[in-house]
């Protein structure tokens, strides 16, 4: 019997990730079902995925930065991100995180197994109505992008924990550094990104992907 391709689903709402699985189980195998990037991280290596679908917007690490890592662990694995965003940035950042197709979750249940079908095949998949952001996002001067200040992995981690509403010893504990540590990626994040204030900063992440829309809150100082 010829092995069924195996998926991880990577998201925090329990009744899409359970809807999902259901889409997804009589042609694959889902070997695993996780609410976080980190989660997913600890898990892909012993789990051997063919196929991660993950949520953009996880909480403690989103899917672009929890993807970026899976890729380096296991770079045969083919990512397919989802978002309610509709953000024309997210299209070309999610290609540039190592994915191989991006879904709108709206279209979700009827475009899934058809973008798999296709990555597993070699190809790639965008939803239709975030294909133009992707062009978009092509036929900008590569240049632009190379000036912009580009933040660390690391400080991607202070900023988005930040962003979600935790205090600066909050995001010490969950990322097991010092609070002088997350003092200085805060305030050096934001001088050299050019950010004046927390909401600034929030509006940052979301703008880039470190955050989705529904998990923002005024980080505290």
């Amino acid at each position: 019997m010829m092995r069924r391709p195996r998926v991880i689903v990577a998201d925090d709402h329990q009744m899409l990730a359970d809807a999902l699985k259901s889409v997804l189980e009589p042609r694959y195998e889902v070997v695993g079902r996780v609410g976080d990037g980190r989660a997913l991280l600890e898990i892909a290596t012993a789990l051997q995925p063919d196929i991660v679908v993950l949520d953009i917007g996880m909480p403690h690490l989103n899917g672009f930065d929890a993807g970026r890592q899976l890729k380096r662990m296991l770079p045969t694995v083919k990512l397919i991100f989802m978002t309610m965003d509709e953000h024309p940035y997210l299209v070309g950042e999610a290609f540039r995180a190592g994915a191989s197709a991006f879904l709108l979750k709206e279209a979700a249940a009827t475009e899934l197994t058809d973008a798999i079908d296709k990555v597993l095949n070699g190809g790639s998949y965008v939803t239709p109505r975030a294909a133009e952001g992707l062009a978009e996002i092509s036929s900008r001067d590569p240049k632009d992008r190379e000036h912009a200040p580009e933040p660390t992995p690391r400080q991607r981690e202070v900023i988005q924990l930040l962003a979600e509403g935790n205090s600066m010893k909050q995001v010490a504990a969950e990322l097991k550094i010092t609070l002088r540590t997350v003092a200085d990626h805060k305030y050096g994040i934001m001088e050299r990104l050019q950010l004046k204030t927390n909401a600034d900063l929030v509006q940052y992440a979301i703008e880039h992907g470190i955050i989705s829309l529904r998990r923002t809150s005024l980080p505290h100082r």
